[in-house]
């Protein structure tokens, strides 16, 4: 099958979760039915396949992977009304997370037959583009071993806090779901969870760590560049 690097990067702006979803649902299987297609044609005839970068920002969700706990929801069916916050079961991976406006989320709908086939290298290469870009910031960024995601404090771990959550499903290497990267969300809302069903730690913002909003614009401007850089994503 012939390698497409060229990447289609959309905006989807303030996006109910499920319409979201439904759309990234639907790429995705463009994908990999393109895929299965291509089997029936020779190389020399294949149909090259399409990658994605979704970003967006969602009301007021909750959402738990399949691998998740759902006692790391605190609020009961009648709560989630009252505050009108929504709750989604999904298929990636990963515990519970929020989503809300002033988050930056990114869902990367990727063939990895385009790039490389190693899951966890695609989901380090996620991290450090949101490392690259905190550190734009003037924000000391980094990995905790054994745990998904970007943390400040991530070294000393006298207080770290969680500042980007992952969550991916990939099948035939092709990717859904992604990241959300916390730039001025509402952080009271990460209080009625376990976040990431991680009880002994933190969760923070570019805004709490820097003392001023961020327009996430320019966020997500920065975040793409380096993610092209670090992909080898040729944008169209």
């Amino acid at each position: 099958m012939p390698q497409n690097k060229k990447i289609v990067i959309q905006d989807l702006g303030l996006v109910p979760y499920q319409q979201a979803w439904d759309y990234q649902d639907q790429l995705f299987s463009q994908i990999v039915n393109q895929k299965i297609a291509n089997r029936n044609f020779p190389e020399d005839e294949q149909q090259p396949t399409a990658n994605y970068l979704l970003f967006c920002e969602h009301p007021h969700v909750y959402t738990l992977g399949k691998s998740g706990n759902a006692d790391n929801l605190l609020l009961n069916a009648a709560e989630l009304a009252t505050k009108g916050i929504e709750f989604f079961p999904i298929n990636r991976g990963g515990d519970i997370t929020y989503h809300g406006q002033g988050q930056l989320v990114g869902y990367p709908i990727l063939d990895l037959d385009n790039f490389f086939t190693d899951i966890h290298r695609y989901l380090r290469y996620l991290e450090e583009g949101i490392i690259l870009t905190l550190a734009d910031y003037g924000i000391a960024a980094g990995r905790i071993d054994k745990l998904t995601g970007v943390w400040i404090d991530h070294e000393q771990q006298q207080n770290p806090r969680k500042i980007c959550a992952m969550g991916v499903r990939s099948s035939r290497w092709v990717t859904m779901h992604g990241f959300a990267l916390n730039v001025n969300p509402a952080l009271e809302y990460f209080s009625h969870i376990v976040p990431c069903g991680i009880k002994d730690k933190a969760v923070t913002s570019m805004e709490a760590e820097l003392g001023r909003k961020v327009p996430l614009a320019e966020v997500q401007q920065i975040l793409t560049k380096h993610l092209c850089k670090l992909f080898g994503f040729e944008q169209q």
